[in-house]
């Protein structure tokens, strides 16, 4: 079995240790999206918006700023161009162009990050575009090398099992697994897409029921009822999820009752 150094569930007989992550600066102008200040306070690492999906220069730079004070890992969540669709909407992007924009989104985060004392230490796609990736070999090859380009040693953070995780390991790079506690499953391991019923979970005590047993017994239920294995070393909730932070702060108190430590992975 894994250890959690290396992405999977603990080694028998050790205490639990895993990462919190939630997505952040996610709001743009005048529009506003989640409490960063509010989750910066739960989460153990921060994913944070790099301004093609969502994020403007202000709102990044204040997260980055929070993140470093509270100890908080940042990392880079690289998108499709696409910002009228929080992107969320899925794309073709030619293979040289999606590296070239997620090299250029992962510079701007991180220079930001080091101009408030600290540096981006993951990367993680946001919406589509981990969806895509997760299944698409060109698509997560595009990511991979964009990463390794800037960091050989940066890990990507993505879903067990995922093209990303292969094309990232391919590279002899750290693939770092994740599960999300606010979101549905299907029995392949992939996530419920979110214009289905019930994709997006809300309930904080459920919620938080899931996250202990994604970390203790290394399963989630499925939609159908089935009790999917699951390795990650890293938990997900979603900063736009309806009381994201109310959410955040049940997962991590369970978590923290069940005797499992909170660290960053990064």
């Amino acid at each position: 079995m894994e250890s959690a150094a290396d992405g999977g569930v603990p080694v028998s007989g050790l205490p639990p240790v895993i990462d919190l992550n939630a997505d952040l600066a996610e709001s743009f102008g005048n529009w506003r999206l989640g409490d960063d200040d509010a989750l910066l306070a739960v989460v153990t690492s921060a994913n944070v918006a790099c301004g093609f999906h969502a994020g403007d220069p202000l709102t990044i730079r204040r997260a980055c700023a929070t993140a470093v004070a509270r100890g908080v890992a940042i990392g880079a969540q690289v998108s499709y161009r696409d910002l009228a669709g929080f992107g969320r909407r899925e794309m073709t992007v030619p293979p040289d162009e999606l590296a070239a924009e997620v090299l250029y989104q992962l510079a701007a985060v991180d220079g930001i990050a080091k101009a408030e004392g600290g540096r981006v230490s993951y990367v993680k796609p946001h919406g589509a575009l981990y969806n895509r990736a997760a299944r698409d070999p060109e698509q997560a090859a595009a990511i991979a090398a964009a990463v390794c380009a800037y960091g050989p040693r940066l890990p990507v953070l993505t879903l067990p099992g995922s093209a990303l995780e292969t094309a990232v390991t391919d590279l002899m790079m750290p693939a770092v697994t994740e599960a999300f506690a606010d979101r549905a499953y299907r029995n392949d391991g992939s996530l419920v897409p979110r214009s289905e019923p019930g994709a997006v979970l809300t309930d904080p005590e459920s919620i938080a029921a899931r996250a202990v047993a994604m970390v203790v017994h290394g399963t989630v239920p499925t939609v159908s009822g089935a009790a999917l294995e699951i390795s990650a070393r890293s938990i997900c909730v979603h900063g736009d999820t309806p009381g994201a932070v109310a959410l955040a702060s049940a997962v991590r108190s369970a978590l923290e009752g069940a005797g499992v430590t909170l660290a960053p992975f990064a």
